[in-house]
């Protein structure tokens, strides 16, 4: 550290250039630091240590989801490694990316996939997964235990398996392949069990390793805070992997002449996105709130509900207010968010703005209508515009 301070002499013990007075005799008389200078000056260098730790401890791996990642062919002879440019990795993923470079495009394409999904399904809620930047994404509401932080890890943790298994099925990734999935007991025997599938099996794999080595690193006291909070995020990474594994499904197609079906190969597919969205989004309305106990394992707060399951939930704090702008908890709150003025759901404007009232206002809004199909082949249609009624929150 040095001192901002009009140079001329140096102080041995701290380094920094001391000031200086002179006398009537221009005689030159040290200025000495007194203890509280001191103590001030330690405390801000300390302040700004701390600062640049929680900085570092609030990047991610879903800001892969919010900046392009180039494929590794993409980097000419001498250029900075890819791993090395990618931010939000700890030491663990940062080795698997070491590993598996070509797996790193689709981590970013899961991610985003979650990120979008999850704006989706709290699209008319009071948080709604906005993203705040692109290092630690959604800001310090994540660092909150939240029912709203443990959908966002499973949503996230599942946006990675959907993207991995669908890139081992269109051959973009070096280590896997077609889904190798058994034949499924119910399936008709003159049916064929054979086509290139989704890898799931891979997908859910490689995704446990990589999101979870994040977690795997942290080495809490058993019981503390900090390890409950651990816990947690493991648990809702298992489940975002569970609800893309448990909903692929058969897909089948038809052979034979003009389509008479007489004979049909089938093979393993995942679900749409939206399925694996509105899935866990019934597990966030039914998230089990938890607590470490003694064992330093995560116990439910009220003992009547069942134990959840991999599939479920988990949380272990209550969740911010929502309706004002808060820097602590990360709360954007709702002031200019539209609301829906006869609905009495979240959307609504009671609710969504927290009974601060709304604002009314005119705009005009620009669709497609009157279409009409031409032969062969195409829909023509016209653009009206109409005069609308909004209602944002006060």
């Amino acid at each position: 550290m040095r001192c901002v301070i009009p140079p001329q002499s140096t102080s041995p013990s701290t380094g920094c250039v001391a000031a200086t007075r002179r006398t009537m005799d221009n005689r030159p008389v040290r200025r000495r630091r007194t203890g509280v200078v001191r103590h001030l000056l330690l405390a801000a260098a300390f302040l700004s240590c701390s600062s640049q730790l929680m900085l570092v401890d609030a990047n991610s791996w879903w800001s892969l989801g919010l900046t392009p990642i180039q494929r590794p062919e993409m980097y000419i002879i001498g250029a900075q490694p890819l791993c090395s440019q990618l931010s939000g990795l700890s030491q663990g993923q940062r080795k698997l990316c070491q590993l598996y470079q070509d797996h790193m495009t689709y981590i970013g394409d899961g991610a985003n996939t979650g990120i979008k999904e999850c704006q989706y399904q709290f699209r008319q809620r009071r948080w709604n997964c906005s993203t705040v930047d692109n290092v630690s994404v959604f800001g310090r509401v994540m660092q909150i235990g939240s029912r709203e932080t443990a959908f966002t890890y499973a949503i996230s943790a599942a946006g990675v398996v959907n993207a991995i298994s669908r890139a081992c099925r269109e051959g973009e990734l070096s280590t896997c392949g077609c889904s190798r999935a058994a034949r499924p007991r119910d399936l008709p025997r003159d049916w064929l069990w054979g086509g290139c599938g989704d890898n799931v099996h891979y997908g859910y794999r490689f995704a446990r390793e990589f999101v979870d080595a994040r977690e795997r690193e942290k080495n809490y006291p058993r019981g503390s805070p900090e390890h409950a909070r651990t816990l947690m995020n493991l648990h809702n990474n298992e489940a975002g992997r569970q609800a893309v594994y448990n909903l692929a499904n058969v897909a089948c197609k038809c052979h034979g002449v003009s389509g008479s079906c007489s004979l049909k190969t089938c093979w393993l597919q995942l679900a749409d996105f939206r399925r694996v969205g509105e899935s866990l989004k019934e597990k966030y309305d039914s998230a089990a709130a938890m607590r470490i106990g003694r064992k330093g394992k995560l116990e439910l707060v009220d003992k009547r509900f069942n134990t959840p399951t991999p599939e479920d939930m988990v949380y272990i704090d209550p969740s911010p207010d929502y309706c004002l702008r808060n820097e602590t908890t990360g709360s954007l709150g709702t002031q200019g968010r539209l609301c829906n003025k006869t609905s009495e759901g979240m959307d609504g404007c009671e609710l969504m703005c927290c009974g601060r009232g709304y604002d009314q206002f005119k705009t005009y809004k620009h669709e497609r209508c009157h279409c009409k199909f031409h032969w062969c082949c195409y829909v023509k249609c016209k653009r009206c515009t109409t005069l609308v009624d909004q209602f944002v929150c006060k």
